[in-house]
């Protein structure tokens, strides 16, 4: 598997940021804290998705619409990588 870059993990830190509904600076989350533990909800998690696919110009797969994909910004960057380099 390809290293995600870190462009990828500055742009998807700005999308939580905007639509994680966290109340904290999504830079200052380290990148494999649970934004579920840290107050993210699903609906906000949907939010997340959405800004995701507008951000990098993408579409999850329906297999990827699981918690453990939208559960950090480590897991949610790979995801956003395997997507772009398919």
């Amino acid at each position: 598997m390809e290293a995600v870059n870190n462009e990828i993990i500055s742009r998807v830190q700005q999308v939580i940021a905007n639509y994680a509904e966290l109340g904290a600076n999504a830079v200052a989350l380290s990148a494999d804290e649970d934004l579920f533990a840290r107050g993210m909800s699903s609906r906000a998690s949907v939010g997340v998705m959405l800004g995701l696919e507008s951000e990098f110009d993408i579409e999850f797969p329906d297999a990827m619409l699981r918690r453990d994909v939208f559960e950090s910004i480590s897991s949610i960057s790979n995801a956003v990588n395997n997507l772009l380099n398919k």
